[in-house]
């Protein structure tokens, strides 16, 4: 996959992107020399809103189809996966996400893009067989106006997909909300809290468990808030979770995750099977925790 697709790359170099900005740079020009024009002959106008902005701009998702997906066709519609996400996100940097997937259509993989976020995607979760995972929460940030899309890939290599329109910009580059050298002391860190089963079904109840990271999570498009340095990209890029020693679930993480990431998802099983974590992050450093029951 290319690295601009998923990880520390913190300009774009598409030329189809390229293209598409100088021709919304066209449309922002137009609609304010047209505000300008009719101000002057005394009528009130304004400039283009970002949604104006946002809708006139070429969408990145055809290409993006094509590097991720090739030619493979992707079917919509057909409710073997949901995205749940604020229209309207009140702070771009922690913007929430939740996947509901199909339990009948056996779901293996899902990849979860930001259109117009300038590493777009930004994680592929792998399910294991038998996990019993059919929802998934975490945090995203959003740098723009942009359609988000999850792609769903099922056991017998069907593609399904669906997308979700949000208002947000500038969460790739907002400043970190923890101080530097606390979130250097705390990295690593991880708790596990597990909750009630959704229902009473004896063996066969679903259960829900929310695993937390400490970690900065920088995007490499944030600045030094002192020196008005960038600071370098430094993420969670690789976790992995089983449950009972046998795999739940992974994720391939790029820039887009949010500080101290978190995942929510529900699980077949016993609860009081032990869970593990392992997360490695793009400087080699390894966490790993095992959460007995009880235990968070």
């Amino acid at each position: 996959m290319p690295k601009a697709l998923f990880g520390a790359l913190p300009h774009s170099t598409s030329a189809t992107r390229a293209g598409r900005l100088s021709r919304l740079g066209g449309v922002v020009t137009l609609g304010l020399a047209a505000a300008f024009g009719a101000f002057s002959a005394g009528s009130t106008a304004w400039a283009a809103s970002p949604e104006e902005i946002a809708a006139a701009a070429d969408s990145a998702w055809p290409g993006l189809k094509g590097d991720l997906f090739g030619d493979r066709e992707l079917v919509e519609g057909s409710g073997a996966i949901a995205l749940d996400a604020p229209a309207r996100a009140t702070d771009p940097a922690i913007v929430p996400i939740k996947l509901t997937l199909d339990p009948a259509r056996d779901i293996r993989r899902v990849t979860l893009v930001i259109d117009e976020n300038p590493a777009p995607v930004a994680a592929t979760f792998e399910i294991a067989p038998g996990a019993g995972l059919t929802e998934l929460s975490t945090r995203v940030r959003v740098n723009a106006y942009t359609d988000i899309h999850a792609v769903a890939e099922a056991a017998d290599g069907t593609l399904y997909v669906t997308k979700q329109f949000v208002k947000a910009a500038g969460g790739c580059a907002a400043p970190a909300a923890k101080d530097p050298e606390v979130a250097a002391r705390q990295m690593g860190q991880m708790k596990l809290r597990q909750f009630a089963a959704a229902e009473d079904a004896g063996d066969t109840a679903r259960h829900e468990a929310q695993l937390m990271i400490r970690h900065p999570n920088n995007s490499g498009l944030q600045k030094d808030q002192v020196t008005l340095l960038y600071i370098p990209a430094h993420f969670v890029s690789e976790l992995a979770v089983t449950h009972g020693g046998e795999p739940l679930f992974s994720m391939t993480g790029g820039i887009s995750i949010s500080e101290d990431p978190s995942f929510r998802f529900d699980y077949a099983g016993d609860p009081a099977l032990p869970f593990h974590a392992k997360a490695t992050d793009t400087e080699g450093n390894v966490f790993e925790q095992t959460f007995t029951a009880g235990q968070s």
